[in-house]
């Protein structure tokens, strides 16, 4: 059968547009390919600093529970919970800081109002070293989240306690990291061998503090109480301390600021200054010249505090030096305004 010759043109037409169909050039998809790069650049800080301000909120969630457990043992017990206990005529004795066990922090004293009941009740105080005891490692080493700012870009593993000089703890004990920390005030207690901090910590937590609300001042409305620091700065935990151990700065932090190792109370304690010996200087948050005993934040800009009535605020770190000392003050009688956050 023949083809006509319009037949032939009808079949063959199609296949020759086909092939002559115009697609894209090296050049355009280069082009399309810097417009969708160009496009990602400006959105990826926009979508990081969302990210960034949920976990802000979420470890401003954490600071608030925390203080709510704070009110709630105080409600219960009829004094705030002391930033850490050391009983008088308890083996061993630092000679240094005169610290005895059990060593028990603030976080460990409020973990019954944490819904931790049943890990409180596990531990146990009045054995051996108290916090460095084998028979409460299993309590002293559970991460909890609630003591974890999801910003805190530091390890998250329970740590060997050592002593200043960076030698293994004699008990030998781990402990469960924690990035928020206690205020003691603008004063450094533990670098004094002195039995009774009252003298010199003027924060609301400090070594068997157990103040009473009407001993704040200042008011609880204008005290820092609870504060941030970062993991990946110096060693901090939730549970408490141990006598002759300390808080090691991590080795990228230490080259950069020249800051050493402090005393067992910096594991859960930190101060504003001024303290003397110190220049008068006054350490707000993140303060590129502190020392491991200051409040840091892997939060751009600053870091969450919570007031005494429960209250959380984010705290610039470029506020004026003298409004963080009277905030870490307990009855300086400063007049200061704290704004919302």
């Amino acid at each position: 059968m023949q083809v006509s010759r319009v037949a032939r043109r009808s079949l063959v037409q199609p296949w020759r547009w086909c092939r002559r169909r115009p697609g894209f050039t090296l050049v355009e998809l280069l082009v399309v390919i810097a417009i969708i790069a160009s496009l990602i650049g400006l959105l990826l800080p926009a979508v990081q600093s969302a990210r960034e301000s949920g976990r802000r909120s979420r470890c401003g969630l954490n600071l608030r529970q925390l203080q709510l457990a704070v009110l709630g043992h105080e409600s219960t017990k009829r004094r705030l919970p002391a930033g850490y206990v050391s009983e008088a005529g308890r083996t061993p004795v630092d000679g240094v800081t005169l610290d005895r066990p059990p060593g028990t922090g603030w976080g460990m004293l409020i973990a019954s109002y944490l819904e931790e009941a049943d890990l409180a009740a596990d531990y146990v105080a009045s054995v051996g070293q108290g916090i460095g005891a084998p028979a409460n490692q299993r309590v002293v080493t559970k991460p909890l989240p609630v003591y974890r700012c999801p910003s805190d870009g530091g390890p998250s593993t329970p740590f060997e306690v050592q002593t200043v000089a960076g030698a293994r703890h004699s008990s030998g004990a781990l402990l469960a990291r924690s990035s928020y920390v206690a205020n003691c005030g603008r004063d450094e207690p533990w670098k004094d061998a002195i039995e009774d901090w009252k003298d010199k910590a003027d924060g609301p937590l400090y070594r068997n503090s157990w103040l009473r609300i009407g001993q704040i001042v200042d008011g609880m409305s204008k005290t820092v109480f609870l504060g941030e620091h970062s993991q990946r700065v110096s060693q901090k935990a939730w549970a408490g301390t141990i006598p002759g151990a300390s808080s090691q700065p991590s080795d990228s932090f230490m080259r950069m600021t020249g800051s050493s190792a402090d005393e067992a109370a910096t594991l859960l304690l930190v101060h504003s200054g001024p303290a003397p010996g110190e220049d008068l200087v006054i350490h707000a948050p993140n303060d590129p010249i502190a020392h491991v005993c200051q409040m840091y934040s892997d939060h751009p800009g600053g870091c969450n505090v919570s007031l005494g009535d429960g209250a959380v605020r984010f705290v610039s770190d470029s506020i004026n030096h003298d409004v963080w000392a009277a905030m870490s003050s307990i009855d300086g009688g400063e007049m200061v305004a704290i704004d919302g956050q």
